[in-house]
């Protein structure tokens, strides 16, 4: 009899497993159909394109947006700079996350409950975007590209991440360094940190995706194009690429190079930072199970 419940019981399992990975799979075909669309959109021929039968695979091999994407000084300069601007970003932004972080666990700290209320309070109230131009503009900093930095270094949330992390770290480890004569710089950069790589490369993931993605602050503070990021780039020809003028000084010479030049830069933009994903799928993945109950 016992054998027999197993036995259903062991069935009801498999079955429940083969409907969860059946689910999986419908759900990452879901997410990855616009991918392969923009993917044979970008490589197929301009006459298929204007005809719309582009579909998941690509007709009429060709080749010609991603050189016009590769040759354009702009679009590699553009490149290259998000490149550096969100390396930059992603690591002041960690930087400022756990130096922010790390105090608000002392319970000796003096104010540290009204520190935490007022840095929560910047979670649910903004300024709004005209004040916010008026400070950078008393800052000098429009048209510069601190402004692409500085304003965005710290997210309250992720630092609130970070902090509920540091709470979980056994006080034991910091008490018996303290003993031991190492100053909190030692506790943070020996114990805190080492022990914080999952959470630190989660944090490092959202800085990055999120000013990989930017574009509204460059959109809003910079005149100047030479650093404009690409995504602000991006968003300006897909505004334009309709008009027969924009359409001409960008080398555009059919309805169709146009559909294929849009598909070809958004894959240009959006497949660098896919990269990084696998790297840090490990660190990502018990990162984002922290806050889950322990044994």
């Amino acid at each position: 009899m016992e054998e027999t419940s197993r036995e259903i019981h062991s069935f009801r399992t498999r079955i429940g497993d083969a409907v969860i990975v059946f689910v999986c799979l419908i759900i990452a075909v879901i997410c990855l159909l616009p991918m392969v669309n923009l993917l044979a959109r970008s490589l197929s021929g301009t006459d298929y394109l204007v005809k719309h039968e582009v579909y998941l695979w690509p007709k009429g091999l060709n080749f010609e947006a991603y050189t016009t994407v590769l040759s354009d000084a702009k679009y590699i300069r553009a490149f290259f700079w998000t490149v550096i601007l969100t390396a930059i970003c992603t690591v002041a932004s960690l930087t400022m996350s756990t130096i922010c972080a790390f105090p608000l666990i002392f319970a000796q700290l003096k104010g540290r409950k009204v520190i935490n209320m007022f840095i929560t309070i910047t979670m649910f109230f903004n300024a709004g975007t005209i004040p916010n131009y008026l400070l950078m503009q008393k800052l000098n900093l429009l048209d510069n590209p601190l402004v692409l930095i500085v304003p965005g270094v710290l997210s309250v949330y992720n630092m609130i991440i970070l902090r509920s992390f540091f709470y979980g770290v056994p006080d034991s480890l910091r008490e018996s360094a303290e003993m031991d004569g190492a100053s909190y710089f030692t506790v943070l950069t020996k114990i805190y940190i080492p022990l914080s790589k999952p959470v630190l490369a989660t944090l490092a993931l959202f800085y990055a995706v999120g000013r990989w993605n930017g574009y509204s602050d460059a959109l809003m503070y910079m005149k100047d194009k030479d650093y404009y990021p690409l995504q602000l780039l991006l968003y300006n020809i897909l505004n334009n690429i309709n008009q027969v003028e924009v359409a001409t000084q960008e080398g555009f010479s059919s309805p169709g190079l146009q559909e294929s030049l849009k598909a070809a830069i958004v894959m240009f933009s959006t497949i660098p930072i896919l990269c990084i994903y696998p790297g840090l799928q490990k660190y990502f993945i018990q990162g984002v199970t922290l806050g889950a109950v322990k044994e």
